[in-house]
């Protein structure tokens, strides 16, 4: 598979949104590889509990801060970003009502103009998003169906985290002369290990039920981003799509003709 593609050099990385479904598995991967991560949580008891062994066999190569991410001030931020190579974003907003509705509402995209802001020069930002969250440049993506289009205006006005989702993409593209960036968008995430995936410019398939990619295959792409310098000169400044090979080769059925737009990862 792709995570096992390591540049020479460890890096340090920082993962926020690490206790997630996806996010815990970004830290392993990159733990296993070798490279020292930091993370932010509310909970290390938590943290730890995710990872396959405790603290101390991680020696130097783990440091958890152990606080709400937005509550730290932008000094504190920048020291712990102090010396990365790469943050990534695995946040996201809870399948609760709090988590829907409740602050803050702009956890996103809040967390990653402060993250970028508080990060060294050069550092990389790869932010997890969704393939319901449609390219700014208004090119990239064909555009849905008016079913699909009207459905996403509704999640953009009736469910806060949609439109947090678009105004991280948003700013981080209004930003890209900055910032250097890549920001992935899975399609439905399930539970499972990492499966062969592919990486599409724009969704293959319709909005609904189109496809789905496991959290692991997520988790080692983004890592993947993190640690070869060739997957992220690829990928810079791009919103790849992802799906695992089999319900993406459904998802792209009646398009076999026009393939140039998939990438098939072993």
């Amino acid at each position: 598979m792709p995570s096992n593609v390591v540049d020479d050099s460890n890096i340090t990385a920082m993962v926020v949104g690490a206790t997630g479904a996806t996010g815990h598995h970004v830290v392993q991967m990159l733990l296993d590889k070798g490279h020292s991560v930091r993370v932010i949580v509310r909970s290390k008891s938590k943290m730890m509990g995710m990872l396959k062994s405790d603290e101390a066999s991680y020696k130097d190569n783990l440091m958890v801060v152990e606080a709400p991410l937005l509550e730290l001030t932008d000094e504190q931020l920048k020291e712990h970003a102090k010396d990365c190579q790469v943050i990534i974003s695995c946040l996201g907003h809870n399948l609760s009502v709090q988590g829907l509705w409740g602050h803050p509402r702009r956890l996103v995209a809040d967390s990653v103009k402060r993250l970028t802001d508080a990060m060294p020069k050069d550092c990389k930002f790869i932010l997890m998003n969704s393939d319901g969250v449609a390219h700014p440049d208004g090119k990239t993506d064909p555009d849905r169906p008016l079913t699909e289009r009207t459905v996403l205006f509704m999640l953009r006005y009736m469910v806060p985290p949609h439109a947090d989702n678009e105004a991280a993409a948003l700013y981080l593209y209004e930003q890209r002369e900055k910032i250097p960036w890549c920001i992935v968008r899975p399609t439905d995430l399930v539970d499972g290990d990492v499966k062969e995936y592919e990486l599409y410019d724009s969704p293959p398939g319709s909005l609904f039920g189109s496809g789905s990619v496991t959290k692991a295959s997520v988790a080692a792409f983004m890592t993947e981003l993190a640690t070869d310098a060739e997957t992220w000169d690829k990928y810079k400044h791009k919103m790849p799509v992802l799906h695992n090979t089999v319900t993406a080769a459904a998802a792209a059925k009646g398009d076999a003709e026009d393939d140039e737009n998939v990438e098939t990862l072993t």
